[in-house]
């Protein structure tokens, strides 16, 4: 056991063995990794998956080994609270994973055949929602995912069960329906409706998007992305060589360049 303060190298041989002694030593000896909470560090882990997400999308691979360390020391930070209060440990977390991932892969580890692989899916979901207490379908769907991609989640979860429109017509019906309701909730004057109504037009182009098999935060990611793209080039037009800022631009003259910059 390396005593408080300690300063030397880290002394066990393996990666994984490192990597547990690297957050023993922290949570010792850092005067910040110590006083840190599940609460605290929650936050961190979050962005941390995003930034995995963003040297995916840029397909930059150094990046991604760096981010992916990064998302690892958040498990290892929540495993090691978790172990300082009796709760489970990172060798529970992870034997808890390989147990999972074999019990749901009985094509690999069993006797299913692979064309069963969708119904088997759904059935051990099932059951472990209900050995957990999870009654609902719907629970288990994180309510700290973004909340573009846990409608569209809460979504197949219903049409799982049958709830689901037969096509996407009725849908198109239903976007009329809620626009026509935003439109009377902005006349109302009421913030409380208004939110609402939108709100239900945002459920309703999810499912738009679930119909017509359009992953509603890839498509508001790329509509983002050629955003951005065309803002910058609007920004650079506007005051490359002018001596202008993009400020002291009307609105119809910066209309003229995004209309350029979508023309590019």
């Amino acid at each position: 056991m390396t005593p408080p303060n300690d300063k030397s190298p880290l002394r066990s041989e393996t990666p994984y063995e490192r990597l547990k002694e690297l957050m023993t030593r922290l949570r010792r000896d850092c005067p910040w990794d110590s006083q840190q909470s599940f609460e605290t560090i929650a936050p961190y882990t979050i962005e941390e998956a995003y930034e995995v997400d963003d040297a995916i999308a840029r397909k930059d691979m150094g990046e991604l080994r760096e981010e992916l360390g990064d998302l690892l020391f958040q498990v290892v930070f929540h495993a090691k609270l978790a172990e300082e209060e009796n709760a489970f440990t990172m060798d529970d977390v992870t034997n808890g994973l390989v147990d999972k991932m074999v019990r749901r892969h009985p094509h690999v580890f069993g006797d299913a055949e692979s064309d069963a692989l969708d119904i088997n899916w759904e059935k051990m979901k099932a059951a472990e929602r209900k050995a957990k207490g999870q009654t609902s379908r719907l629970d288990g769907v994180a309510l700290g995912l973004p909340a573009l991609l846990r409608a569209f989640k809460l979504q197949k979860r219903a049409a799982k069960a049958g709830f689901d429109w037969p096509d996407v017509a009725p849908v198109w019906d239903k976007l009329d329906e809620e626009t026509e309701e935003v439109k009377a909730a902005i006349a109302s004057g009421s913030p409380t409706e208004i939110e609402d109504e939108i709100g239900d037009m945002f459920f309703t182009l999810v499912n738009l998007s679930r119909k017509l098999k359009v992953d509603p935060e890839i498509a508001l990611r790329k509509a983002n992305s050629k955003f951005t793209t065309r803002f910058n080039a609007v920004e650079s037009a506007a005051e490359s060589g002018t001596g202008k800022s993009l400020d002291d631009y009307t609105l119809e003259e910066m209309e003229a360049l995004w209309q350029k910059a979508k023309a590019d």
